[in-house]
């Protein structure tokens, strides 16, 4: 049995409309602040593609109004499923932008756990986009995607993951933590046990635990501004830690 449903989210940026466009309506610039490989066209009715873990979710765009507006939608599944998006952009004065995010469609019979998923992780990718259009605006990253099913419960995941940063599960916004490889970062986004973000001179990083409803899977995607392909590291990284 199919659900209906409908989120949004805002937030303002420190750049202005022509950025915010290229960062949401991009391959690249959707590649540089969420997850997997966007694939987007540059007119309604093109493709608009997330391949992410050998998966690919075709899209179409609906609506192509650079600088304003972007809006995608997925194909409806035999049950009724499909997904929409929309991106509203606004600029403000001073030089600043607010982007609103509109999610909706219709959720199959785990519609809670799925709403509620999307409802968690939106905030910590907004906030990637803002410290991408921050730090790293107009740099093309190397991408690198974990998906870790069955990595553990929340307490023993963050546990592993804070240790291995150094840091401990209370970890908060502006802690100081260093990589695995090393690379000193700061803390720019902590909602544990949902997810945890942190930012390098040479990256975003971002590690997220589904939840024990979702699978218990440790979800890593980050990105590499300096040129550095990480993707063999943090796979290794993931099976020596998690199994």
């Amino acid at each position: 049995m199919t659900h209906p449903f409908e989120l949004s989210q805002e937030i303002e940026l420190g750049a202005t409309p022509e950025q915010v466009w290229d960062a949401i309506a991009t391959g690249p610039g959707v590649d540089s602040w969420f997850m997997g490989r966007t694939e987007l066209g540059t007119s309604a009715g093109d493709s608009a593609d997330l391949t992410m873990m050998g998966h690919t979710q075709q899209a179409t765009i609906t609506a192509y109004e650079p600088g304003s507006r972007l809006a995608t939608r997925t194909s409806e599944a035999p049950n009724g499923q499909f997904m929409a998006l929309e991106y509203l952009i606004e600029g403000r004065s001073g030089g600043t932008t607010v982007l609103r995010l509109v999610q909706s469609g219709m959720l199959g019979d785990d519609w809670e756990t799925e709403f509620e998923a999307m409802k968690a992780g939106w905030p910590i990718y907004l906030e990637t986009l803002k410290q991408y259009l921050t730090y790293f605006t107009g740099r093309a990253p190397s991408v690198a995607t974990v998906f870790r099913l069955g990595a553990g419960g929340p307490d023993a995941v963050w546990k592993t993951v804070t240790e291995s940063l150094g840091v401990t599960p209370d970890v908060g916004e502006g802690d100081d933590v260093r990589l695995p490889d090393g690379s000193a970062g700061v803390v720019y986004y902590a909602n544990l046990p949902v997810n945890l973000g942190v930012r390098t001179d040479a990256g975003l990083y971002r590690f997220i635990h589904s939840g024990t409803a979702r699978g218990d899977a440790l979800v890593l995607g980050h990105q590499n501004f300096a040129g550095r392909d990480e993707q063999a590291a943090w796979d290794a990284w993931t099976a020596e830690r998690f199994g």
